[in-house]
Formats: structure tokens, sequence, C-alpha cells
């Protein structure tokens, strides 16, 4: 799905971002994105190593 946004596309959604939420609350916003991305990636992991093994 991101694949395909390519770097026109995010500048573009960089600076969307820049107007709408200024240039003050970005850095929080992208520090509780990487905190959100951290916790899911750790909670699909837990998931992942809780399911058993399949036998063959």
């Amino acid at each position: 799905m991101l694949s395909n946004i390519g770097m026109p596309g995010l500048i573009l959604i960089l600076i969307i971002a820049l107007v709408i939420f200024g240039p003050n609350r970005l850095p929080e916003l992208g520090k509780a994105v990487g905190r959100t991305l951290k916790e899911f990636k750790s909670a699909t992991k837990e998931i992942i190593d809780d399911q058993p093994m399949k036998s063959e």
C-alpha cells in the first residue's frame, strides 16, 4: 500500500502535516507514532511467539 506513494507523495503528506499541526507539534507526533509502532510490533511478536508450532 505505502509502496505506491513515492517521494513526491511523501513530501506532499509532510507539507500538509506541517500546515495542519505546525512545526512545534510535529516532533511530538513523530514520537507518538514511533511509540505506537514499537508497541504494535512488540504485541504482534508476542502473539506469534505464543502460537504453538505446527507439526508436519
